[in-house]
């Protein structure tokens, strides 16, 4: 059995992420894509990140695509967002884990440049429990090779050049110094090189792509982050960047080695999308774009800070907020509703509509590197207001969430008579001086989450706890 999480398939190879399910896996996608392809061949673009076990899957994926009579194309190691970039009018297979441990690997399915939709995945999951043959002998396929990375790295640092033009072609990050923490993942074969292509002057470190991690572990945390902080600490550094395993994720550090908060990063990108769209500065980019202006939107989710409402609603645009692990669904419903996407992002992951449909941590960094080098980064911190932030976990069993929420629909708002309320994810208060708190449940643990931002945060999270233990309790879920 095959059972897709928020991102994709992923866990131990000997128990999860066998050969045997990225054989299934690799021929319920190539049999999608025959039932759905006009194409008499359809191609699938199957990539990998640098995990030992990468090769071994991925040949397993190939059989199976091969087999279904689908066309694999083997892209070799690379970062995720290159695969989603190659996957643009095809089908796309990725062997990653992300920032998981090195005993771990994953499978994410993309289709013309976005993550499969939960729809697509079900049939994944339906066609790998109906074990029927492969294609008839004549229909199997063999393995082409296409080398995706230098067109990628030139289309992120084209776009970053048309929407920060300079007066030098190649001039757009001309002076600034960044260190680059690749974390011994893809970001090594895509970020120092976008970077140094867009003009600056790049220190890269763990850029030497290892399965093993052995610089640190793959998910970059303050924790795992000390040596970046130290290096740019002690150099003369405008800027530090760390990613995950699969170049999707990014943090960012300011010249003094600090971490800055990933909401202020999102609401830096996200203003500056937000005006560019009002101004119209962004017309040329694609069919869709001349008409951002209208009413131009960000995508984020429930437990992002009010900092990027801030934000966005200055710079004439609105914010709309999805459940995690559903920026795609987010996207999707505020095209339907009339509104253009011009950004999406949740914690350390960004979709950048301008450049492509997917999450892509290398388009952020070089991004975020032609912001600071045009603008500098403490003029773009300026605006935003970074307020002190809180994540509690109340102990709640799964049996008794719901009727806790219940309570708390109506308790949460009686403590705070002044907010502005939402149920639409959990319940959302926002206060009048721009404090808010979200309280919803764990989907994958016994608990109630609250996350608190405010000047005051920590008598919110002191009633807003105790409301929540109190609803807990009433719902039966209480200490005996």
């Amino acid at each position: 059995m095959v059972e897709f999480g928020t991102a994709g398939i992923r866990g131990s190879v000997v128990e999860t992420v066998t050969p045997a399910v990225a054989l299934a896996v690799g021929s319920a996608v190539g049999r999608l894509a025959v039932e759905e392809s006009t194409a008499s061949d359809p191609e699938i673009v199957i990539g990998r990140d640098g995990r030992l076990t990468g090769p071994a899957l991925t040949a397993a994926v190939e059989a199976g695509v091969a087999a279904a009579g689908a066309i694999p194309i083997r892209l070799g190691t690379v970062p995720t967002p290159t695969l989603a970039f190659e996957s643009r009018g095809r089908y796309g297979v990725m062997l990653t884990a992300s920032h998981n441990p090195p005993a771990d690997n994953g499978i994410k399915c993309f289709v013309d440049g976005q993550e499969f939709d939960d729809d697509r995945e079900a049939r994944i999951e339906a066609l790998v429990d109906d074990a029927s043959r492969p294609a008839d002998f004549d229909a199997w396929q063999s393995p082409r090779h296409r080398e995706p990375l230098p067109d990628y790295r030139a289309a992120v640092a084209a776009s970053v050049r048309e929407q920060l033009p300079t007066d030098g072609e190649s001039a757009t990050c001309d002076g600034l110094r960044v260190a680059v923490d690749c974390g011994n993942g893809m970001a090594a074969l895509a970020t120092p090189q976008v970077l140094d292509t867009l003009g600056a002057t790049v220190v890269a470190l763990n850029a030497n792509v290892d399965g093993r991690f052995p610089g640190r572990p793959s998910k970059p945390t303050p924790e795992t982050l000390g040596d970046l902080r130290a290096f740019v600490a002690d150099g003369e550094f405008d800027l530090g960047i760390a990613h995950d395993g699969d170049a999707d994720r990014i943090v960012i550090l300011d010249g003094d080695g600090e971490i800055i908060h990933e909401d202020s990063v999102v609401a830096m990108l996200a203003g500056y999308y937000t005006r560019r769209a009002v101004s119209g500065d962004d017309a040329g980019n694609d069919a869709a774009a001349a008409d951002r202006g209208d009413d131009p939107v960000v995508v984020t989710t429930p437990n992002a800070s009010g900092r990027i409402d801030e934000q966005v609603t200055a710079a004439g645009g609105r914010v709309e907020r999805v459940r995690l692990g559903a920026l795609h669904e987010g996207i999707a419903a505020a095209e339907r509703d009339g509104g253009q996407v011009v950004f999406a992002a949740e914690p350390w992951k960004h979709i950048h509509p301008a450049f492509g449909g997917w999450i892509d941590g290398v388009v952020s960094a070089a991004l975020l590197s032609g912001l600071v080098a045009t603008h500098g980064l403490d003029a773009l911190r300026e605006p935003i207001t970074e307020r002190p932030y809180r994540k509690v976990s109340v102990d709640c069993p799964d049996g008794v969430k719901a009727a806790a929420m219940t309570t708390l629909e109506s308790s949460l708002p009686e403590a705070f008579p002044d907010a502005t309320v939402s149920l639409e994810h959990g319940v959302r208060l926002t206060l009048p001086d721009g404090s808010w708190l979200l309280v919803r449940p764990s989907g994958t643990e016994p608990y109630i989450r609250l996350y608190a931002e405010s000047g005051s945060v920590d008598e919110l999270v002191e009633t807003a706890t105790e409301r929540i233990e109190a609803a807990v309790a009433d719902a039966g879920g209480g200490a005996d």
